[in-house]
Protein backbone atom coordinates (compact mmCIF):
# COMPACT_ATOMS: atom_id res chain seq x y z
CA UNK A 1 0.00 0.00 0.00
CA UNK A 2 0.73 3.37 -1.05
CA UNK A 3 1.85 6.30 1.78
CA UNK A 4 -0.89 8.58 -0.12
CA UNK A 5 -3.64 5.20 -0.14
CA UNK A 6 -2.83 5.05 3.76
CA UNK A 7 -3.66 8.44 4.34
CA UNK A 8 -6.28 8.57 2.43
CA UNK A 9 -7.66 5.56 4.44
CA UNK A 10 -6.80 7.28 7.59
CA UNK A 11 -8.36 10.69 6.81
CA UNK A 12 -11.96 8.81 5.06
CA UNK A 13 -12.21 6.31 8.53
CA UNK A 14 -11.61 9.73 10.91
CA UNK A 15 -14.26 11.30 8.94
CA UNK A 16 -16.42 8.81 8.65
CA UNK A 17 -15.88 7.19 12.48
CA UNK A 18 -16.44 11.03 13.13
CA UNK A 19 -19.86 11.38 11.15
CA UNK A 20 -20.97 7.78 12.67
CA UNK A 21 -19.83 9.14 16.48
CA UNK A 22 -22.25 12.32 15.65
CA UNK A 23 -25.23 10.06 14.32
CA UNK A 24 -25.32 7.38 16.88
CA UNK A 25 -25.78 9.14 20.18
CA UNK A 26 -23.12 8.91 23.34
CA UNK A 27 -20.49 7.51 21.03
CA UNK A 28 -17.29 10.00 21.06
CA UNK A 29 -14.09 8.30 20.25
CA UNK A 30 -11.51 10.17 19.93
CA UNK A 31 -9.68 10.48 16.88
CA UNK A 32 -7.80 7.25 16.93
CA UNK A 33 -11.07 5.54 18.06
CA UNK A 34 -13.04 7.53 15.35
CA UNK A 35 -10.29 5.92 12.61
CA UNK A 36 -10.62 2.37 13.78
CA UNK A 37 -14.39 2.63 13.60
CA UNK A 38 -14.30 4.26 10.14
CA UNK A 39 -12.29 1.92 8.89
CA UNK A 40 -14.02 -1.07 10.31
CA UNK A 41 -17.40 0.30 9.23
CA UNK A 42 -15.90 0.66 5.70
CA UNK A 43 -15.00 -2.87 5.73
CA UNK A 44 -18.11 -3.35 7.05
CA UNK A 45 -20.43 -1.84 4.20
CA UNK A 46 -18.04 -3.31 1.72
CA UNK A 47 -19.22 -6.81 2.90
CA UNK A 48 -22.57 -5.90 3.71
CA UNK A 49 -23.89 -4.06 0.58
CA UNK A 50 -23.35 -6.80 -2.08
CA UNK A 51 -24.32 -9.23 0.00
CA UNK A 52 -27.54 -7.35 0.62
CA UNK A 53 -28.11 -6.40 -3.31
CA UNK A 54 -27.71 -3.00 -2.65
CA UNK A 55 -26.17 -0.55 -4.69
CA UNK A 56 -26.21 3.04 -3.29
CA UNK A 57 -25.31 5.20 -6.36
CA UNK A 58 -22.79 7.41 -4.53
CA UNK A 59 -20.11 7.21 -6.93
CA UNK A 60 -16.88 5.98 -6.92
CA UNK A 61 -14.74 9.62 -5.35
CA UNK A 62 -13.84 10.15 -1.86
CA UNK A 63 -17.17 11.65 -1.04
CA UNK A 64 -18.43 8.33 -1.62
CA UNK A 65 -15.96 6.09 -0.10
CA UNK A 66 -16.63 8.61 3.10
CA UNK A 67 -21.05 7.86 2.92
CA UNK A 68 -20.22 4.37 2.27
CA UNK A 69 -18.06 4.17 5.29
CA UNK A 70 -19.93 6.27 7.19
CA UNK A 71 -23.21 3.85 7.15
CA UNK A 72 -20.64 1.26 7.59
CA UNK A 73 -19.49 2.33 11.10
CA UNK A 74 -23.11 2.97 12.16
CA UNK A 75 -23.78 -0.14 11.73
CA UNK A 76 -20.51 -1.00 13.71
CA UNK A 77 -21.58 1.58 16.39
CA UNK A 78 -25.14 0.31 16.61
CA UNK A 79 -23.62 -3.33 17.10
CA UNK A 80 -21.15 -2.17 19.51
CA UNK A 81 -24.49 -0.84 21.55
CA UNK A 82 -26.30 -4.27 21.52
CA UNK A 83 -23.49 -6.13 22.57
CA UNK A 84 -22.78 -3.36 25.72
CA UNK A 85 -26.49 -3.78 26.70
CA UNK A 86 -26.58 -7.76 26.87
Amino acid sequence: MAANSLIVLLIVGGIAGWLAGLLVKGYGLGLLGNIVVGILGALVAGWMFPMLGLELGLGHGILASIAHATIGAVVVLFLIRLIKRA
